[in-house]
Parts: structure tokens; C-alpha cells; sequence
């Protein structure tokens, strides 16, 4: 009779356990709309919707048809970790911008090519990668002089 009520108090908690399995998935299923959910991977270049707020912190320049950032611009890097240490649950908002010279298609890519730059040298400096975000402004075309137009903004948000 011990026996039986051993195998009747496995079947019951092999039930619970199957229950609860069955729970958490279907939390998990809802909670991803049914969709693998995935966090971004850490170079990952994805775009995020975010609206940029107030001035940029700074600025990085680039040459015609340059991607590479200069020695002078790495200044960036400290300025872009205190703006962070004071405010730890901030983000950092890259958006590349363009002159208005050349191929369209191109010209996006230079941009999108400037802001992973500036994101390669916020990392190497020592920015966690989950804090760095991509923006693609309204327009690539940077605004004012030819020079303003070929530049990154960075945000601290």
C-alpha cells in the first residue's frame, strides 16, 4: 500500500511540476506577442525610436567621405563618462549626419558608418555597450556648413 502512495504522490507533484512549466511558458509566450524576444546584441547597430532631448553633449566632425574619427575628437570619450556617472540610468544617443554632396544611398551609410565610430570609441573607452543607442534623425543631411553636416551628436539622456 506504501507503494501505491508513493506513485500516487509522484504523479501528483510531476502534475505541479508540469503545471507550472506550462504557466511560465505561456507567461513567456504573451509577454513576446507569441515572438522570441531578444535583447540587442552588444554590436548590434539597430536603430531605437527615441526622441533626442535638449543639446547634445558634444559634437564629432568628420572629413568628405570619412568615417575614422581624429585623435582630437577622443576627448569625447571623458566627457561622455562623467555625463554618465552623474546620472546612471542615462543613455547615450548616437545620430549621424551627412553633407548634402553625393550619392543619397551612400551618404546614409557614411553616417550610420560615423556613428558606429563614435560608438567603437565610447566602448574602447570604456561606455557599456547596453547604454549606447543608434538614432536616425528625421533627415541625415546635417544642417549649417558643409562641415556641420558631417557629424555625429551625441546625447546623454
Amino acid at each position: 500500500m506504501a507503494s501505491k502512495d508513493d506513485d500516487e504522490i509522484t504523479a501528483v507533484v510531476a502534475g505541479v511540476l508540469a503545471g507550472i512549466a506550462l504557466a511560465v511558458v505561456g507567461v513567456v509566450y504573451a509577454v513576446g506577442g507569441g515572438k522570441t524576444v531578444r535583447a540587442p546584441a552588444a554590436n548590434s547597430t539597430e536603430m531605437v525610436d527615441i526622441a533626442p532631448i535638449g543639446e547634445p553633449l558634444a559634437k564629432v566632425y568628420f572629413g568628405v567621405g570619412k568615417a575614422e574619427m581624429n585623435e582630437a575628437d577622443r576627448g569625447v570619450v571623458a566627457t561622455t563618462l562623467q555625463a554618465l556617472a552623474n546620472n546612471p540610468q542615462a543613455i547615450v544617443l548616437l545620430s549621424g549626419f551627412h553633407d548634402p554632396s553625393g550619392d543619397a544611398a551612400n551618404n546614409a551609410q557614411l553616417a550610420k558608418a560615423r556613428a558606429v565610430s563614435v560608438r567603437t570609441a565610447l566602448l574602447a573607452g570604456g561606455v557599456d555597450a547596453s547604454r549606447v543607442k543608434f538614432r536616425k534623425p528625421e533627415s541625415t543631411i546635417g544642417s549649417g556648413s558643409p562641415e556641420e553636416g558631417r557629424r555625429v551628436e551625441i546625447r546623454v539622456q
